[in-house]
């Protein structure tokens, strides 16, 4: 589940999102879904917004899905194909997506251990969730809490390795790239 306030918060200020967030980085995106052990097709963008990690992937088929409706408006303006829901009971079938990417949103989901799980149920075998997120044991993961709450984000951040050890416990395989700032996790299924 995505905190509730989170998402009203997403829902007011849905309109210039894309104007005041960077581009996801289309290279490390690519690296994570590499770690797939089978050909990605279909990608489905969890807690995706406006769709800005999906828009950077090469997919036949990408999706995004988000709790947030204006979040999800946007996206249909960019031409994207949306479902709302949460990232903890997600409305997909069992083994349907190739991989799943959550980008710089991980630490907006209430339910982590079920989102993680629910990521385990959806992927297709040798599928992969890639997780791009910001390290709070850094100084300026430090900052950017303190900033998120500050602006009433209530978000949680996890550091790489509790986010490997979450991974595990889901029953994917955790693959961690770095450990600076932001850092970009794999869980192959």
């Amino acid at each position: 589940m995505t905190h509730a306030g989170d998402v009203a918060i997403f829902d007011r200020f849905a309109r210039f999102y894309d104007y005041l967030t960077p581009d996801a980085d289309a290279d490390l995106l690519a690296e994570g879904l590499a770690q797939a052990e089978r050909p990605v097709e279909r990608v489905v963008d969890l807690a995706g917004g406006t769709g800005r990690a999906v828009r950077a992937i090469d997919a036949p088929e990408r999706v995004v899905l988000d709790a947030s409706r204006e979040m999800l408006r946007q996206a249909r303006k960019n031409g994207l194909d949306c479902v709302q829901g949460d990232a903890a009971r997600l409305p997909l079938a069992d083994e349907s997506v190739d991989a799943l990417v959550i980008s710089d949103a991980l630490h907006h989901v209430g339910d982590v251990d079920g989102a993680l799980a629910e990521a385990a149920r959806v992927l297709r075998p040798d599928g992969v969730l890639v997780v791009r997120e910001y390290n709070p044991a850094t100084l300026r993961g430090r900052a950017l809490v303190w900033g998120e709450h500050a602006f009433g984000f209530d978000s949680s951040f996890l550091t790489p390795d509790d986010l490997a050890r979450r991974l595990h416990d889901a029953g994917l395989t955790p693959r961690v790239r770095n450990r600076g700032f932001d850092y970009t996790a794999a869980g192959i299924r």
